[in-house]
C-alpha cells in the first residue's frame, strides 16, 4: 500500500487499459489504493496466455482498500473499447482513463512485416488516441474535469534495433498528448504521458532470466543503481491523475532512474 494518508481519488471512477498485469496493474492497485472505483480491462488474448491474471489484479485491488471490477475489450477494438468507456460513464461517470496497453514484439529491421507494424501501432498508438478521443467526449458532455495519462516510453527518443516498429508509436503518444492538451485544456481536462525506462516485471521475466550480465551491466551504469518497478511509474501516473495536477498538461514524464541522462 502507498504510504500517503490522502485517498486523493475518493468518489472517481478511472480506467486503466492492459490492467491484468505489469505497470497497468501497479497504476490500478494504486488509484484503488487512493480511493478510486478501477475498471480494471483486459484482453481475451492476454487472459488466454496468463488465465486468472485480471482477477488477481481485482484482488490487490481491494486487498489494498480499493473497490473496482473487470472488463475485457481489445484496446485495438476501438467499437469495443468505446462502448466501454459509455457504459462505465453512465454507470458511475468517467474521471480518469489511464492508456496503458501496449506491446512490443522484438523485431530486428527486415523481419518487421506489415502485420506485425500494423498490430503494434493499433494497439500503442491508434488505441490511445480514440480511448483518449471518447474519454475526452464523455468529460465534455458531463462537465468533468478529467484526467487521461498515457503510458509512453524512453523509446519515443531513443533508437532501438529490435524495436524500429515500436519507437514510433511512442514518439506518437508524446506528440498526441502535446496537441490534445490544447484542445481539452480550456475545459479543465488534462492530458500527460509517463515515459518508462527498463521497467522489470513478470511479463519480462523469460527475457532477464535469459541475459543477466546486460541486466547488470545496465544496473551498475544507471545513476539510481537498480533497475525500476512497476509501482515508479504507478506513482507519477497517480500524479497526473490527481487533483493537484490540474496545471501539468501537454507534458511527458520520464521516469527511468537517469540512464537517459547517462546514455
Amino acid at each position: 500500500m502507498t504510504s500517503s494518508a490522502i485517498r486523493r481519488f475518493e468518489g472517481k471512477t478511472a480506467v486503466v487499459t492492459g490492467a491484468s498485469r505489469g505497470i497497468g496493474r501497479a497504476i490500478a492497485v494504486r488509484l484503488g489504493t487512493e480511493g478510486a472505483y478501477v475498471v480494471i480491462n483486459y484482453a481475451k488474448s492476454a487472459d488466454a496466455k496468463y488465465p486468472g491474471a485480471a482477477d488477481e489484479a481485482l484482488r490487490l485491488v481491494r486487498e489494498a482498500g480499493g473497490q473496482g471490477e473487470i472488463r475485457e475489450a481489445d484496446v485495438a477494438d476501438t467499437a469495443a473499447m468505446r462502448t466501454l468507456l459509455r457504459q462505465v460513464a453512465e454507470a458511475r461517470g468517467l474521471d480518469i482513463l489511464v492508456n496503458n496497453a501496449g506491446i512490443c514484439p522484438m523485431l530486428e529491421l527486415f523481419d518487421i512485416t506489415e502485420e506485425a507494424w500494423d498490430r503494434v501501432h493499433d494497439i500503442n498508438l491508434r488505441a490511445t488516441f480514440f480511448a483518449s478521443q471518447e474519454a475526452a467526449r464523455i468529460m465534455l458532455k458531463n462537465g468533468t474535469r478529467g484526467r487521461i495519462v498515457c503510458i509512453s516510453s524512453i523509446a519515443a527518443d531513443i533508437g532501438t534495433p529490435t524495436q524500429i516498429h515500436y519507437c514510433p508509436t511512442k514518439g506518437g503518444v508524446n506528440a498526441l498528448v502535446k496537441a490534445m492538451a490544447s484542445v481539452l485544456g480550456p475545459h479543465g481536462i488534462t492530458i500527460n504521458a509517463v515515459m518508462p525506462g527498463d521497467i522489470a516485471t513478470d511479463i519480462s521475466r523469460e527475457w532477464d532470466e535469459a541475459n543477466p550480465e546486460e541486466i547488470q551491466r545496465y544496473i551498475e551504469r544507471c545513476p539510481v543503481r537498480r533497475r525500476g518497478k512497476p509501482e515508479d511509474i504507478a506513482a507519477v501516473a497517480a500524479f497526473l491523475a490527481a487533483p493537484e495536477a490540474e496545471f501539468v498538461t501537454g507534458s511527458a514524464y520520464v521516469v527511468d532512474g537517469g540512464i537517459t541522462s547517462v546514455m
